[in-house]
């Protein structure tokens, strides 16, 4: 059995996998890594399956100490003096420091074989919302490696391109409970990715957006990349570990497709919005 310690976590350290759909109706949100592209890559770079249970760092990474040898791959954030987008070879005794990234906020460590983790509701997912799942990683902990996955496919890799600064957005089943200025601000204006950001949403900094209508709205499914208005009129951008359900109005959904960029918001990140049918 491969083990490797947690010398120290890092700031937050968790454990994802792709998480667990199908449960919404029961108040469980999917979870899973926040930058599902940047997982797939690093568990790929180890020749895993893509949903191979792996870690994700938040800004500053952990230090492991290795047991045993492991062939391990980083990818999403890069890290300064870290290889990235490459599979490396770990050997017993040796410890990997994966320290601040130098841009955007979530890097991924893949290891062959993947971390065995008991599953919940078929997931190895750390949910800090729920509270579902292993705990964030903590000094003293010793994770286990699974079998299999080291062959490592030889082909160079590239790392995902610097996201831009214009998340796409399709109007949100609230649009009309806001003034078409706010409407038009929404994807005019230019908001800042504030410090109170988790894996379960970023508030964003910039111009309020004003409602049309006043009232509370009874409460409403959730997805991944919704934007609500609290009455500040501050946008909440949703992540991964969201509620399945708020009371708040949805202005606005990303495209899927620009939800791992959000992802990688990182506090005083300036973004923009563009509007797409």
């Amino acid at each position: 059995m491969t083990r490797v310690e947690v010398v120290a976590p890092g700031p937050l350290t968790t454990i994802q996998d792709l998480g667990r759909p199908g449960f919404a109706h029961i108040g469980v949100p999917r979870s899973g890594a926040a930058d599902r592209p940047a997982l797939i890559l690093a568990n790929r770079l180890v020749g895993n399956h893509a949903g191979a249970a792996a870690l994700e760092t938040t800004l500053t990474g952990p230090r492991l100490r290795f047991h045993d040898r492991a062939l391990v791959a980083l990818a999403g954030a890069p890290v300064r003096g870290a290889v990235m987008y490459d599979a490396f070879q770990v050997e017993a005794g040796e410890e990997l420091r994966v320290g601040t990234a130098v841009r955007r906020l979530r890097t991924y460590i893949a290891f062959a074989g993947g971390l065995r983790v008991p599953l919940t509701l078929g997931s190895a997912a750390t949910d800090t919302l729920t509270g579902l799942g292993p705990a964030p990683l903590r000094a003293g902990d010793v994770l286990e490696l699974g079998f299999g996955g080291a062959k490592y496919m030889p082909e160079h890799v590239f790392g995902p391109s610097e996201p831009g600064t214009a998340l796409r957005v399709v109007p949100g089943p609230r649009a009309d409970w806001f003034t078409p200025a706010a409407l038009t601000l929404l994807t005019s204006a230019e908001f800042t990715a504030s410090h109170q950001a988790s894996r379960v949403g970023v508030r964003l900094d910039g111009p309020a957006l004003a409602r049309a209508r006043e009232g509370e709205l009874r409460s409403e499914g959730l997805v991944p990349g919704a934007i609500q208005v609290p009455p500040d009129g501050r946008p909440i951008l949703l992540l991964s570990d969201h509620p399945t359900t708020g009371g708040y109005p949805v202005i606005a959904v990303l495209h899927s497709d620009d939800i791992p960029l959000a992802a990688q918001l990182r506090p005083g990140t300036r973004v923009r919005f563009r509007a797409v049918p």
